[in-house]
């Protein structure tokens, strides 16, 4: 499961005891079974705006490459840039940046009316985490070697978390007290009208949630370097959303294969994918007009056409807590004023490397 949302994880307590990464109940023997049939535990992970948000949604509806398949995909999401039209209007600007040189030139516009540019989580692992593997992708760089060994001293990598962490250490493009935030802070000041512009995935039912009008915004692809998203260079999102799972020692394997099923089929996943401003990965849902909407293009194209896959290796948790931790840390010296150098960066990203489990 892939999200940058605040840890607010729960179960969703119903006549079957049910909330997305594993359903099941467990037995120590390591074999399923079927010996508790009335039984069933859906466990789920902050899939809305939070836990509340979640259960709402849930509890009516329930009343790597070459190797087997672990989880089949529940909601497909892809980072958009949010944009606040009325800020935009005020400020002269006509349209979304498509470019980082006209996100930040934008930003000099905006800052003169008196707002904020760019919202970010600067203390959020995963966010920074998402957002720095991005730029990556956009330098031509890579955190691990192709036999997935950690490299993340490399010249390309080192640039392209300087370029993410300078949009506030240089371009002001971030204001410094967005280096503390990590619970959806940058989502409440976009929705505020405080920020003019927000990188999140999918986060239509997050804003209708804060109280936004879908007409307030506007949503477009996130910047590239230079020309258009796509492939290799011009990746623009990670590949996100969240898996579904059977536990292989449930006590209930029938009931958790066939609530698989029920949450996967179509009727489901249009009912869910719609609460949460999500894309059903199951195709043959996609075609209800509710998925078809200029909001629902940007992400639906980005999956199709300039998504990537972070990596796919064993250490990749704490690949996402060492460098997460590594941009949080160049966010605070970028916010008390200390200087965000090459150097400072690679030594940042080298401490991170040192604790990365043995390959």
């Amino acid at each position: 499961m892939r999200s940058i949302r605040a840890a607010a994880t729960g179960a969703v307590t119903l006549s079957l005891v049910l909330a997305a990464t594993a359903c099941g109940g467990g037995s120590s023997g390591g074999g399923g079974s079927d010996d508790s049939p009335k039984t069933l535990t859906y466990w789920a992970s902050n899939q809305g705006a939070s836990a509340a948000v979640d259960k709402q949604v849930l509890q009516p509806e329930t009343g790597a490459a070459g190797k087997d398949t672990a989880a089949i995909p529940l909601y497909s999401m892809a980072y958009a840039l949010y944009y606040n039209k009325k800020v935009f209007a005020d400020a002269g600007i006509s349209k979304p940046p498509a470019t980082w040189d006209e996100l930040v030139a934008d930003g000099k516009k905006i800052e003169a009316g008196g707002k904020s540019p760019l919202g970010a989580e600067g203390s959020n692992l995963a966010e920074n985490i998402h957002h720095v593997f991005v730029f990556a992708e956009q330098h031509g760089a890579g955190f691990f070697t192709t036999d997935g060994k950690p490299d993340f001293t490399g010249p390309k990598v080192v640039e392209a978390v300087r370029s993410y962490v300078d949009l506030m250490a240089k371009d002001k493009t971030i204001p410094a007290g967005d280096a503390e935030y990590a619970q959806n802070q940058s989502v409440s000041d976009f929705v505020k009208g405080k920020q003019a512009m927000l990188l999140w995935q999918s986060a239509g039912a997050n804003l209708t949630s804060q109280g936004m009008s879908a007409d307030a915004y506007g949503i477009a692809p996130v910047p590239v370097i230079s020309g258009k998203p796509g492939p290799g260079t011009q990746v623009d999102s990670a590949v996100m959303g969240i898996n579904m799972a059977v536990f292989k020692n449930t006590h209930n394997l029938d009931g958790a294969t066939q609530f698989v099923k029920f949450m996967t089929s179509d009727a489901e996943q249009k009912i869910l994918n719609k609460a949460y401003s999500s894309i059903p990965p199951v195709t043959s849902a996609q075609s209800d007009p509710a998925f078809g909407t200029p909001a629902t293009a940007v992400l639906k194209n980005t999956l199709a056409a300039s998504a990537a896959a972070l990596p796919q290796v064993a250490s990749e948790s704490q690949f996402e807590t060492t460098v997460g931790t590594a941009v949080k840390n160049l966010f605070a010296d970028a916010a008390a004023g200390r200087a965000v150098t090459t150097d400072s960066v690679r030594a940042e990203l080298q401490k991170a490397q040192q604790q990365m489990p043995a390959a």
